[in-house]
């Protein structure tokens, strides 16, 4: 279904987030955005390019693959 993988990504952003303690406004100042931007991507409300993955996934530490798995 259309969107499924960008709400995958926003689930899995989130959970990954969080355990690392880690603050929608720390995230975002990390990869130089709004914390609001980070808040739509959890919310799956944007359509991310292979770039930010990437950014977001080395700034919580992850391997990008975790992000974009659709079992979380």
């Amino acid at each position: 279904m259309t969107g499924d993988l960008q709400r995958a990504v926003g689930r899995n952003l989130r959970r990954i987030r969080d355990e690392r303690g880690v603050t929608q406004e720390s995230l975002g100042d990390t990869i130089g955005r709004h914390r609001t931007y980070v808040g739509a991507i959890e919310r799956g409300e944007r359509n991310l390019g292979l770039q930010t993955v990437e950014s977001l996934a080395d700034a919580l530490g992850v391997d990008p693959f975790l992000l974009l798995a659709r079992d979380g």
